[in-house]
């Protein structure tokens, strides 16, 4: 499993947003408060930022565990985004492909993350990998599952597709596929906010007032603010807005169509 988090507000630097806090994203690498599978977020990271009148974002990458990289403390320390997203890894299969395997994975405008693992990778999921052109396969950045999620929702954006479309599809077709996925993803274009809360724990921190939005996969402080998603759920957001979509259906819709 993994931790990530995504931000969309007035400019902050990164170190304020992911080192500084007393539960911060790098805390939750050697201790996750709320994390339901694997303890330590060892096995690489990810963080990409918009920069002003810039639509494309910046993206840094290591294989390593987020606390031993002297490199991004000083980075954190002087970069300054009104949007990001941000991820630490705890490998499925260790040693698969190292600093390529890293959330966030991008494309254009896009930043994307999954905390999760998919069952039975990758027979499980095959056919669905056959259903995207070929080209989106070879292209993948990594031999994970991870990776395929992330080639099966970037087909849908680049479709037309919106952030929160472009998520719910897949993990509807994925948890058909397989079963017991856990399937929680996270995606902005650093204008909006679309994750789902599949299998994992999954929280946001609205401040309308400051026009400030976290989406993450647990709170980085005691703020009462915070609000728990509930499991089976797409989130979508703005700095001013949330919206929270059932993606499962309840006994009783399932009752009043049978």
């Amino acid at each position: 499993m993994c931790r990530h988090l995504a931000y969309l507000g007035p400019v902050v630097t990164l170190g304020r947003l992911l080192i500084e806090p007393e539960h911060s994203l790098v805390h939750q690498s050697w201790e996750p408060r709320r994390q339901r599978s694997g303890t330590v977020n060892a096995d690489g990271f990810g963080v990409g930022w918009y920069a002003d009148e810039d639509p494309v974002p910046a993206r840094y990458r290591r294989a390593g565990p987020i606390w031993g990289d002297l490199t991004f403390a000083d980075l954190a320390r002087v970069v300054r985004s009104g949007a990001a997203l941000a991820a630490v890894r705890d490998s499925t299969r260790p040693g698969a492909d190292g600093e390529a395997a890293a959330a966030p994975f991008t494309d254009g405008p896009w930043l994307f993350s999954h905390n999760g693992v998919i069952r039975d990778w990758p027979d499980s999921v095959a056919p669905l990998a056959l259903g995207l052109p070929p080209e989106e396969l070879l292209r993948l950045e990594a031999r994970t599952d991870s990776a395929l999620v992330w080639a099966l929702v970037l087909n849908r954006l680049r479709a037309g597709e919106d952030l929160g479309a472009a998520l719910s599809g897949p993990v509807r077709e994925l948890a058909a596929a397989a079963p017991g996925s856990r399937l929680n993803l996270l995606l902005t274009d650093g204008a909006a906010i679309a994750a789902t809360a599949w299998g994992d724990s999954l929280w946001y921190l609205p401040d309308v007032p400051t026009q400030r939005m976290v989406v993450a996969s647990e709170p980085y402080d005691d703020d009462s603010r915070w609000c728990e998603v509930p499991d089976g759920t797409l989130l979508t957001a703005t700095r001013t807005r949330v919206e929270l979509t059932p993606l499962k259906e309840t006994p009783m819709r399932e009752k009043e169509r049978s």
